[in-house]
């Protein structure tokens, strides 16, 4: 995992359970907004990157190197080795895809047929085949891209792959990588915030954009066991549900949202009251919070348990989103704790919600994690602790 709140999981931990945001100033990112918005930049440059994944090839972009190095470190840390003779699959997700590198480049090509060769690395599939070729000896490669629910998709595909028996296991997870593209179109949208996003807040403004890119090892139990490992959590529901209300926007009522958690309860075999924390999609729109809010309480009632956004410490990383949240939801599991919802001080007036505000140690057994993309593409996940 890397994001603004570290370079990987042990220093995101740090971050997280010392409740230190990662969203500030942009500093790498060339735009006319750099001094206009806040954001979850991750505070390598590309050339810092380029060096840790020992690929200096002119025509990578940020997207593939925070991608290569997040499935690396997930890949070590499971202590699988893709030359074992199992079948492996390498699915990820992004929006973004290269294009923080061609926009750098687009006129030139138009005018003078330079830097060409970037357009080879520009498309959505293209970071996933790097991915691939940096881990080696990979059997199954795909690329989603369903909006900010992509890396939540991703890791459903590859449960199902492992349950109807075409893998052992998968590489999964999402990558996006800051933008001029991506802030032109979230300002045209006027749902960014120009000071710190505020999730489930009644006087939300908008939402901080992040970059980051997480990947988990997924694996069958017959592969786990083969090699003797150990599993962090188990993924015992997941489910997507698309109420198509708004190319942009969810449904007020949260319809979508409400179908996606009630079908990975049902898939699971838990029960509203079962369920421990729920890392939510808390983007801090105005929309997206008050959408999930009904749809959370149309599934609970007044039992809702608590809950948290994690998005004011990394930003909203689109694609990767879910993915990071869900390395955020195993690390909960593995520590007992919940970490905060920074930033909050009212709750909203229609729903009355109020989420974790500081650290919180508790045993925890179970979280349900959700993703919400454009288009009313919802998803959501059941973590359970193994």
């Amino acid at each position: 995992m890397i994001s603004a709140i570290g370079n990987n999981v042990p220093e995101s931990f740090l971050s997280l359970s010392q409740s230190k945001t990662g969203i500030g100033k942009i500093n790498h990112l060339t735009t006319r907004y750099k001094d206009e918005f806040l954001a979850g930049e991750i505070k390598l440059s590309n050339e810092a990157l380029a060096d840790l994944v020992k690929d200096n090839n002119p025509a990578l972009n940020r997207n593939s190197y925070i991608a290569m190095l997040a499935a690396k470190e997930a890949v070590i840390n499971s202590g699988i080795d893709t030359n074992d003779g199992l079948r492996t699959g390498v699915i990820s997700s992004t929006t973004v895809a290269g294009m923080s590198k061609t926009e750098l480049y687009y006129k030139e090509m138009f005018e003078k047929d330079d830097h060409l060769n970037v357009l080879d690395t520009h498309d959505c599939g293209d970071s996933t085949e790097r991915i691939a070729d940096y881990l080696g000896n990979v059997d199954y490669v795909t690329t989603i891209s369903t909006a900010c629910s992509s890396a939540a998709n991703a890791i459903m595909l590859g449960c199902r792959m492992i349950k109807h028996g075409q893998l052992d296991r998968v590489v999964v997870g999402g990558v996006d990588a800051l933008s001029k593209f991506t802030f032109n179109g979230f300002n045209t949208l006027m749902i960014l915030d120009r000071e710190w996003c505020k999730p489930f807040d009644e006087n939300r403004k908008g939402l901080n954009l992040g970059e980051g890119a997480a990947f988990v090892v997924i694996e069958g139990e017959n592969a786990l066991n083969l090699r003797k490992g150990k599993a962090l959590a188990e993924v015992v529901g997941y489910a997507n549900a698309n109420d198509a209300y708004h190319q942009t926007a969810s449904s007020p009522e949260g319809y979508g949202a409400t179908l996606a958690i009630q079908q990975a309860l049902a898939m699971s075999g838990l029960v509203p009251s079962q369920i421990d924390y729920i890392n939510m999609h808390g983007t801090g729109t105005p929309n997206n919070d008050l959408s999930e809010s009904f749809a959370t309480k149309a599934v609970f009632g007044n039992q809702v348990p608590k809950f948290s956004s994690t998005k004011a410490f990394t930003g909203h990383t689109l694609a990767a989103a879910a993915s990071i949240e869900a390395v955020i939801s195993v690390l909960s599991l593995q520590n007992s704790m919940i970490f905060p919802n920074l930033n909050f001080t009212t709750a909203i007036a229609e729903t009355g919600l109020i989420p974790e505000t500081t650290l919180v140690n508790t045993p925890i057994n179970t979280i349900l994690s959700n993703s919400f993309g454009f288009g009313g593409n919802c998803s959501s996940l059941i973590f359970k602790k193994a």
